[in-house]
Formats: structure tokens, sequence, C-alpha cells
């Protein structure tokens, strides 16, 4: 595997457009994709193990998947000049409790810290998609100025955003997740936001960044995209006097022009 295949090519990508954004600065970050079995097999060897990574959380939904995981401690910026060294393809193993490496790492590197939150969350979206592929987390500034200012629970938090742009409502109907602090790289972060996923494919993890899931990279590149510009929005705003906004009801005209299975309770 290595970046002549579709799918390297589309995550290294990504990758550099996250940096280049302002999202994921130094090592902060990481992207998991999913990547079928079949155009995996097209360019490497999926039986030949290179290493193995052992993790607590029990992740045998999994077994046999294979993943393409942003390594720890790497540089969004270096993806592109140096994949094999910042990239990994990984295997769940049938144990549930380890992954082989098929590719990548070079130099004796692991997947991404919060390997374990990734898999969660590909858990519980592969349960809500079938088509879920991709899980990935950043740190988007003006998201995370919201919530030293902004109330964290979801439905106040999701109306603000929903209020900003027409078209966040469209993008995101059914809003977005938020949890306060918690100390990030173990399992009981990654069983929180594995529970808002069950509802969101958003989850803001207050003063740290967003987990965003998709069915793709771009769309869930564009989710984090949607609401950043939002949260900007509102941080441009906020001490402004504001003489008129999208009420509730313009909301709610949008969501059945489009069709959308909203959050109805969201909206008075």
């Amino acid at each position: 595997m290595n970046d002549t295949a579709p799918v390297m090519r589309e995550l290294i990508k990504t990758c550099s457009n996250m940096y280049r954004l302002g999202w994921n600065e130094r090592n902060g970050g990481n992207i998991s994709l999913i990547i079928d079995q079949e155009e995996a097999a097209r360019y490497l060897d999926t039986t030949v193990s290179l290493g193995n990574f052992n993790f607590q959380f029990d992740a045998s939904e999994l077994a046999g998947r294979i993943f393409a995981v942003t390594r720890t401690g790497s540089y969004f910026k270096n993806v592109e000049t140096d994949p094999e060294h910042n990239l990994g393809i990984i295997k769940i193993n049938p144990d549930g409790k380890s992954a082989s490496l098929l590719w990548g790492f070079s130099g004796g590197g692991r997947p991404t810290s919060e390997l374990s939150s990734h898999l969660c969350s590909h858990i519980v979206r592969l349960r809500q998609d079938k088509n879920h592929r991709v899980v990935t987390h950043c740190h988007a500034a003006n998201t995370l100025a919201m919530t030293f200012i902004h109330s964290l629970d979801d439905r106040s938090f999701t109306r603000t955003l929903w209020r900003m742009i027409t078209e966040c409502i469209v993008v995101f109907p059914e809003g977005v997740g938020v949890l306060p602090w918690m100390l990030c790289g173990n399992d009981e972060i990654g069983q929180a936001t594995a529970e808002k996923m069950k509802e969101y494919r958003i989850c803001i993890w207050a003063q740290h960044g967003i987990f965003a899931a998709g069915a793709s990279l771009d769309e869930a590149f564009g989710l984090i995209e949607t609401v950043e510009k939002a949260a900007e929005i509102y941080i441009k705003i906020m001490n402004s006097k504001i003489l008129q906004s999208i009420t509730d009801s313009e909301l709610k005209a949008v969501a059945e022009t489009f069709g959308l299975d909203y959050r109805k309770d969201f909206l008075d």
C-alpha cells in the first residue's frame, strides 16, 4: 500500500487540507479510515503481519476490518511528504484486543493514542449506518472557543450553530453532541464519545476538539468545515447587538423543504 492507491491519495490530501486550515497543529488530531478488504488486497498482502499492537478495548465487532490510521506523534504537515512514516494500515485481529500492522509506521511507530476512541465510534456508527467509513479528530479553533463561553448541552449548542448559517440544519440535521472536558487517550472518553455517536456524527470535546464520522473522508471533513464556519460566525457576532436571526419557524421550513429527519425537539 502506498500513495498510488486512490484511498491513500484521498487520505493524504485530507490530512494536508486539515493542516492547512489550522485544524491539526503539530501532532494534534488523528484519522482512521476503513478500507475495503478487496481494495486493500490489490495493493498489499493482507495476510502478512509486520507487527502487533495491543489495546484494552474490545473491538471484536471489528475483527477482520482493515483501517488506515495516523501514527501517534505524527505531524499532519508531514503526511504528504512521508506517508509511510506517518500513516499505517492495520487489521483488527480475531481476539478483538489487538491489531496487526500490514503497512506503514516505518521506523517503529504505533497507531494514534486515540485508537480506542476511534474504534468505539466506528462500532457505533456502523450499527447506525452500514456505509460508515471514517472517524476524524481535529482542533478547530472557533469551535473550541465556543466551548469556553457557551453552555455545553447538546440542544443549546446545536441551536446556536443552526442559527448561524442556513445550511447547518441541512448538513447536520441530527445536531451535534457535546462532552465536558475529559482526559484524552483513554477508554472513558472513547465510550462517552461513542454514546454521543449513537445520535450524532459530530461530537465536540470541550476545550479539546471535534470528533466527526462519515461515510467518506469528504463527508467527515465537510461536517467539521460547516460546524467550524458556524462557530466562527458566532464568535465574531457574540458581542454585537443582533438585529435579526434565523427563527425556529424558519429552521423548520428549511428542514421540511429539504425533507430532513431533524431533531424536532431541538426547536421550539
